[in-house]
C-alpha cells in the first residue's frame, strides 16, 4: 500500500513516467539530506570551476571580470562551508 503513496505513474505524450516522491526509497539517503550533499557538491564544482574563469579574465587582462569571478567564488565557497556544517551536525 505505501508504494502507491510514494510512486506515481503519468503518462505524457505517450510516454510512460515513473515519479518517485522521495528518493530516499532509492538512494537510501532522505531527500532532504541527499539535496544537502548535492547542494555541497555542485558549490565546490562551482568554485573550482570559477578558478578557470578567474584565470581566463586575468590572461585576458579584463580585472572586472575578474573581480566578479572572485566573489562568486568566494559565496560558492561560504556555501559549500556552510552546507558542510549542516551535514555535519545531523550526520553525528
Amino acid at each position: 500500500m505505501s508504494q502507491q503513496r510514494d510512486v506515481s505513474t503519468i503518462v505524457t505524450e505517450g510516454r510512460l513516467t515513473v515519479s518517485i516522491t522521495d528518493t530516499g526509497q532509492v538512494t537510501g539517503t532522505g531527500d532532504k539530506t541527499y539535496d544537502l550533499i548535492w547542494y555541497t557538491e555542485k558549490c565546490l564544482e562551482n568554485a573550482l570551476r570559477l578558478e578557470t574563469y578567474i584565470a581566463d579574465a586575468e590572461r585576458d587582462g579584463d580585472q572586472q571580470v575578474a573581480d566578479l569571478f572572485r566573489k562568486a567564488q568566494a559565496d560558492s565557497r561560504k556555501g559549500a562551508e556552510m552546507a558542510k556544517q549542516l551535514l555535519a551536525q545531523r550526520l553525528l
